[in-house]
């Protein structure tokens, strides 16, 4: 499962395809969610991109959306501070996973 309850909130298994024409949910990759994202994969801008559309979809702000793996790869694992991790699940789910 990609996503998984924290104390704080969730943690989120994502895999990044930089680059693309738009930022959207793209399903599902070896068990993480399958993102998408028009920014390129220079300087860390796909990875703030992948954080804003996380937070976009879950409902909560930029600074609840941290990135806690994977800075140099595809495979990320994002922290969001939310107590609503069904809601969450089920957000990302409908979006297109």
């Amino acid at each position: 499962m990609w996503c998984r309850a924290t104390a704080d909130g969730a943690e989120l298994d994502v895999w990044v395809v930089p680059g693309g024409s738009r930022s959207a949910v793209r399903g599902e990759h070896d068990g993480r969610l399958r993102l998408a994202v028009a920014a390129p994969p220079e300087d860390g801008r796909a990875n703030r991109a992948v954080a804003r559309l996380i937070g976009d979809l879950a409902g909560v702000g930029p600074h609840q959306v941290q990135l806690v793996r994977g800075a140099r790869s595809r495979a990320k694992t994002f922290r969001i501070e939310t107590a609503r991790v069904r809601d969450l699940i089920e957000r990302l789910g409908a979006s297109g996973a």
